[in-house]
């Protein structure tokens, strides 16, 4: 045999023919081929995944546009207020502070703001024909001049106690307490014990001072009318907030130096946040959830694709004879299920988008995204794309030529 025979010999060899390589573009139109033949099929196999991301990017971004907005709720009533009060009475007295605590507290240096209101005992009532035990549950409150600045509220209707009305019969309205009596607009009367008052103003609602919101706040000086002992019942202190911790520190022995274990300090917005994250903790079930149906999602899609193998035997039977080797076909198939599982985590993206920013918009929220969240969608659904498609993928590459073609 010459020299020439022998190359053509050992070129003719199939084992030595350089398969030919599918460029990226190729590999993506095979992906996408299902959606065209099969459009419903694989809108049907990606609607679990989209299922799966969407409850994803829901359950994240819910909770983070919550807490932007509770955020946004601390900046303007602040984190900086302090609540002290007198945990029990001495005695046959009632539970109250001394008379000059609120003076005492104003000599701590970070305090920047010191307020107070006193329970009068009274009992207000909607006109004089109402019995005395019908108190709706509100609480008639002696109260300084400067709460409402202290506690960062709001009038809703009317004015705030004045230097010249705190010394008249006139009364302030926490918002509950003005629905509980019907009462809409000022220049309304209500009965305070035996002494008629004009209602001079309604409050908007004080999220860390709900005590204030059912009550009715008298001057201090009207106050000694209804037999007020000027003893406060609680303070509310704004300080510095780098000092926060230590004037809490201090603050019992400053307004009770004689029995400081009388007297209870609070942060009202440690209970608000701590109600914000009870509310949150149902984001781990949901979680769990999003999880599940993108469990059963792969498994869909695994499934097509196992019965798409089996509906192309004679195309994989065709590209094996006419050169393709079993690295191209395998990567056919786990292609097509990634792309498919793609194309749902897409839709559940932009799903749980709208879902969230609804949902935020309803509640008055910012819609906040976590940008990681939708890169982790998008993520999970390439990967269960890659788990749903390997087994389908080998499958149809180890169909030999004449098994493919032979197929009915």
């Amino acid at each position: 045999m010459s020299v020439h025979t022998a190359h053509r010999a050992k070129s003719a060899n199939p084992r030595d023919v350089t398969p030919t390589r599918l460029s990226p573009t190729d590999l993506l139109l095979l992906g996408l081929s299902p959606l065209r033949t099969r459009p419903m099929r694989a809108v049907l196999s990606a609607l679990g995944i989209s299922i799966g991301i969407a409850t994803l990017v829901v359950v994240t971004g819910i909770p983070a546009s919550s807490r932007a907005a509770l955020m946004e709720e601390f900046a303007a009533l602040g984190t900086n207020l302090l609540r002290a009060e007198a945990a029990t009475g001495t005695g046959n007295e009632v539970a109250s502070l001394p008379p000059d605590s609120v003076a005492m507290v104003e000599r701590i240096g970070p305090a920047d703001q010191v307020s107070a209101v006193a329970n009068t005992h009274a009992v207000i009532r909607r006109s004089d024909r109402i019995p005395d035990s019908e108190t709706s549950g509100l609480t008639v409150l002696a109260s300084k001049l400067n709460l409402l600045d202290t506690l960062n509220g709001h009038v809703r209707t009317g004015t705030f106690l004045t230097e010249t009305t705190s010394k008249f019969p006139t009364v302030v309205l926490g918002d509950i307490a003005a629905a509980r009596l019907g009462i809409t607009a000022t220049d309304a009367q209500v009965r305070i014990d035996d002494t008629w008052f004009t209602v001079i103003g309604i409050l908007a609602p004080l999220p860390l001072a709900p005590e204030i919101e059912r009550s009715a706040l008298v001057g201090w000086e009207s106050a000694k009318d209804l037999g007020f002992d000027e003893r406060p019942t609680v303070l509310y202190l704004r300080a510095r907030e780098p000092s926060i911790d230590d004037v809490r520190a201090v603050l019992p022995q400053t307004v009770y130096p004689e029995q400081p274990s009388q007297v209870r300090v609070s942060r009202p917005s440690d209970a608000l946040t701590a109600k914000r994250l009870t509310e949150n903790t149902f984001s781990a079930l949901m979680l769990g959830l999003a999880g599940v149906a993108l469990l059963v999602g792969g498994i869909g899609v695994a499934n097509t694709m196992v019965i798409s193998v089996l509906e192309r035997k004679r195309e994989i039977g065709l590209r094996r004879a006419l050169g393709a080797n079993r690295g191209q076909i395998r990567t056919q198939f786990l292609t097509e299920s990634v792309v498919l599982c793609l194309l749902g985590g897409v839709a559940g993206v932009l799903l749980g988008l709208t879902g969230t920013a609804g949902y935020a918009f309803a509640h008055n929220w910012p819609a906040v995204i976590p940008i990681e969240m939708v890169l982790a969608g998008l993520g999970a659904a390439v990967v269960t794309g890659v788990v749903a498609g390997v087994y389908p993928a080998v499958r149809a590459s180890r169909l030999t030529p004449t098994e493919a073609l032979a197929a009915p």
